[in-house]
């Protein structure tokens, strides 16, 4: 390449030759032709002058250039903010461009008045940078330092200096050239995004020829690193399974509008510790250092794959008891129907008979354990013969594949002999019995929802059938599932329309024949339907809980009742009037206080008040000692119903404030249909006296059953022997035209 001096070189060359070839010839012309000299003086004179003009002209020319390149050097050194500092040690010749002032903030002057200003304006923690580049600039090499200096008004600046040392031949330090930049923005640049990624929570790495070149804080601490050091130069495989590795190759050949999308990882990691984590990770190829390199970018997602299993554990399973929910019980279910190389298929609706009374009598927790328990019997009467789930409550489903009807009842007796034992929850025995209703696909349905629909419709024919049963479902129960939900919504207006009216049975003195007490019995008048049985509605009324409101009314009306009876001049004075009392009912947290209520409002005195409760009670026997003691201060009698059909304990029930027990009516007529001839009800007689509780038979419907009773100690009797239950206008016109009078109560 030709610069402009070396242009001006070569025309005074050129130019000098010509002058001396000139001389040359006038010297040998004189020689020759010595007439003529006169003339050849003359004209080499004129032809060097006409030379010496076009070589001054392109010695201006050359100058000219040479300014301009001088110009547009300058120009690029203040451009790109670069300032050179050429040191010759040998003559002590300081040469600084101009661009030192832009740089530093101080002027060239000061510069060359103190040629050690640049050492002093250097942030004092980065002086030992000059330590370290002194040493390799005496070795004769080049030496790049960054460092900060401090400008005249404080400012804070990065600089980068590459100085060129030139030594003699004994290694002495002769020459010394610096070039320096400012590189202020770039250097924050790079310190905001390094702290970006080192404080940042995901993994950030950098690999390349399978090595481990860079890892930030979070990706040592997640593969459990106690420094980067520990990791950098390690394998990538200790990161990233090979497959995957093997992934990030194949996508990177792709490159299409999904790129960051396959370029998404998701795998199990093994940490240095050998602890496994899921990670989720994101690679993009990048130049590191000159040559290419692929950045990954991930986190632990341990935890939010831990929460995604949980959540679709909560979707599909029972939290209580792990059996499968409803959700994936109908999923299982569909899934078997669209199968069609499946024979058969069967729905067991089951539903827990007394549950209610002991969730209702001895809390949540109890009953939790006993829903726990049941279905660890289902799971175990059901085997691999098919897949048990909770549908919610006590209410299980249970599906059969690949079974027939004779298979199915296998199942279903398997089911009740798991169910024939007590179940023990805090060293205390409970008795619950199935009901189950069973559906076969596809004679009885051919989709989940009839067949589910069917199966629910049978188990509620096993209920009314005594429960503890199983039945199939058969098309003369199509209609009965919605005569129930009908029933419900007409149980729920049938306190506000007055559709409820109490009948009244009389309570006989065996021995005088006299009335001695009434028990109130509700009867429901369906404004469509007639009388519905109470053995119809009370299961739903308790299974609703509107029981709870039912049995308000029944107490309030039995002691208005009562109240007007003894207010009569022919009425019945002395007559306590029985009340029956559901568990759920006796549990309320205000029974008490609605009793008390109830009688002050009414004005009935304590004394003509009975109320009556099930051995039921007893599963939850501190809270019912509790009730019962507060309802014996307020002066009420209290029986118990049904006796001998429960569970009782005699050992709690001496202590019991207890009045009266009721001989359930199935023992009385053993008295004349079993061979056993009422061996029960004499038990039950002697035990009441033993324990100086009064004894009420109840369901007395023959003459041979009242001599019985009579002879076996039986004071008090009801039963249809004597009366049905009454209207209040009707039991006033049978006392008045039949032999029994009102008499003296049960003390």
């Amino acid at each position: 390449m030709n610069y402009p001096f070396d242009n001006y070189k070569n025309k005074v060359k050129w130019t000098l030759s010509v002058i001396t070839f000139l001389v040359l010839l006038d010297e040998t012309a004189s020689f020759f032709i010595p007439f003529n000299r006169l003339f050849l003086d003359s004209f080499i004179f004129a032809f060097g002058m006409i030379i010496l003009f076009f070589m001054l002209k392109g010695v201006d020319h050359t100058a000219e250039e040479l300014r301009k390149s001088r110009q547009r050097l300058e120009n690029i050194f203040d451009t790109i903010d670069v300032a050179i500092w050429s040191h010759d040690l040998k003559n002590e010749k300081l040469l600084i461009t101009p661009g030192i002032k832009k740089l530093y903030g101080y002027s060239l002057e000061e510069f060359y008045t103190d040629n050690t200003l640049w050492k002093k304006v250097i942030y004092p923690e980065d002086l030992h940078v000059l330590e370290e580049r002194e040493k390799i600039l005496m070795e004769g090499k080049p030496a790049t330092s960054v460092y900060r200096i401090i400008r005249p008004q404080g400012e804070v600046r990065w600089i980068q200096d590459r100085g060129i040392p030139t030594l003699d031949q004994i290694g002495n330090l002769i020459n010394f050239n610096s070039v320096l930049f400012d590189i202020t923005d770039r250097k924050e640049s790079e310190d905001r995004y390094r702290s970006l990624v080192e404080m940042s929570p995901d993994i950030i790495a950098v690999y390349s020829r399978e090595r481990i070149d860079y890892i930030n804080e979070a990706g040592c601490k997640l593969f459990g690193a106690v420094s980067p050091e520990q990791l950098i130069g390690q394998s990538i495989k200790k990161m990233i399974p090979p497959y995957i590795l093997q992934q990030i190759k194949s996508r990177e050949l792709t490159i299409d509008d999904n790129f960051e999308e396959k370029m998404r990882f998701e795998f199990i990691a093994e940490r240095l510790d050998g602890k496994k984590i899921e990670v989720e990770m994101t690679a993009m190829p990048i130049l590191y250092e000159g040559r290419v390199a692929r950045q990954i970018v991930g986190r632990d997602i341990s935890q939010r794959k831990k929460a995604e299993k949980t959540i679709e554990y909560m979707a599909y399973y029972d939290a209580l008891t792990g059996l499968p929910n409803r959700n994936m019980f109908r999923k299982h279910l569909n899934e078997a129907l669209n199968h069609p190389e499946s024979p058969m298929l069967a729905v067991l609706f089951l539903d827990l008979d007394r549950f209610k009374i002991i969730n209702d009598t001895k809390g949540h927790t109890t009953g939790d354990y006993i829903l726990q328990i049941v279905a660890k019997r289902l799971k175990n009467a059901v085997k691999d013969d098919g897949m048990v789930s909770r549908q919610g409550g006590d209410e299980f489903i249970i599906l059969l594949d690949n079974v027939d009807k004779e298979k199915t009842v296998v199942v279903a007796q398997r089911i009740l002999e798991e169910f024939s034992y007590p179940m023990e929850v805090n060293q205390q025995e409970f008795f619950v019995s199935p009901s189950l209703g069973i559906s076969l696909a596809p004679s009885d349905g051919t989709d989940e929802e009839t067949l589910i629909k069917h199966a629910d419709t049978a188990m509620y024919l096993a209920k009314e059938l005594g429960k503890n049963n199983f039945q199939f479902y058969t098309s003369k129960l199509q209609g009965l599932s919605s005569q129930k939900m009908e029933l419900e919504n007409g149980l729920r207006k049938a306190i506000e329309q007055k559709q409820f009216i109490l009948y009244y049975q009389p309570q006989i003195d065996l021995e005088s024949g006299s009335m001695i007490g009434v028990e109130a019995l509700i009867r429901w008048q369906h404004p469509n339907r007639g009388f519905i049985s109470p053995g119809d509605f009370i299961p739903l009324a308790e299974e609703t809980g509107l029981i709870v409101p039912i049995g308000k009314w029944v107490l309030k009306c039995a002691c208005e009742q009562n109240k007007l009876w003894q207010e009569n001049e022919n009425g019945m004075k002395t007559i306590p009037i029985a009340v029956n009392i559901s568990v759920r009912q006796f549990q309320d947290d205000d029974f008490v206080e609605s009793v008390t209520k109830i009688l002050h409002e009414t004005g009935l005195d304590h004394r003509f008040l009975e109320l009556e409760i099930t051995e039921s009670i007893m599963q939850n026997i501190e809270r019912s000692t509790v009730i019962l003691n507060q309802l014996k201060e307020l002066g009420v009698k209290i029986s118990i119903d049904d006796f001998g059909t429960g569970y009782s304990s005699l050992s709690y029930l001496k202590h019991l404030p207890i009045d009266s027990i009721k001989i359930d009516k199935s023992f009385v007529d053993d008295i004349i249909d079993h061979s056993s001839q009422g061996a029960m009800v004499k038990t039950i007689i002697d035990m009441g006296h033993n324990l100086n509780f009064n004894v009420i038979a109840e369901g007395i419907e023959k003459p041979e059953q009242e001599a019985f009773l009579k002879e076996n100690g039986c004071k008090v009797g009801q039963g249809y022997l004597y009366s049905r239950p009454l209207a209040a206008e009707q039991l006033q016109e049978f006392i008045s035209v039949s032999s029994i009078s009102p008499g003296t109560p049960i003390q």
